[in-house]
């Protein structure tokens, strides 16, 4: 196999030194959600974390990282990051704002360092599975290194 390309987010970490595994698979461009890649990489769906763009009518842009399986509670989400409103982002928007397609989008290595919110369910996983920043390629670590590299928040904001 080819060596991998080092993503920005998997440049972001090696920086930081923190200890991760790029896992590849196979892209399907007619199933792009993050239950289809836990297939593909070998992990249950609750533990492979999806990036959402959020904006806040306060804050602007964040990122919501949530389980595969689980969907977001944007009023939760507007709590916990200061907000009265949240909505996500029109696909359009998100390669603009962040510099990722979808399926691609990665908390590490954005356009901006927008706030990061991770629900909390990642601390039932000794690793967990994120985009590295491009299709068809996933990073696996702990939970509190993407805490520690993203400064994410560790809140509830899925819907139980």
């Amino acid at each position: 196999m080819a060596k991998q390309k080092k993503t920005n987010a998997a440049r972001i970490l090696d920086e930081k030194k923190i200890e991760y595994k790029l896992i590849e698979y196979k892209v399907d461009e007619e199933h792009l959600d993050a239950v289809h890649v836990a297939a593909e990489v070998g992990l249950p769906a609750a533990q492979v974390f999806k990036t959402l763009v959020v904006r806040g009518d306060k804050t602007g842009p964040v990122f919501a990282v949530i389980p595969g399986d689980g969907e977001l509670d944007l009023k939760a989400l507007a709590k916990v990051s200061g907000n009265k409103r949240a909505e996500l982002v029109h696909l359009k928007e998100v390669l603009p704002l962040t510099g990722y397609i979808r399926g691609g989008c990665s908390p590490l290595g954005a356009k901006k360092n927008y706030p990061v919110y991770l629900d909390e369910t990642c601390i039932l996983w000794e690793q967990i599975a994120i985009s590295a920043g491009q299709r068809g390629l996933q990073i696996f670590l702990k939970p509190d290194d993407l805490v520690a590299a993203t400064g994410a928040a560790v809140v509830n904001i899925i819907y139980a």
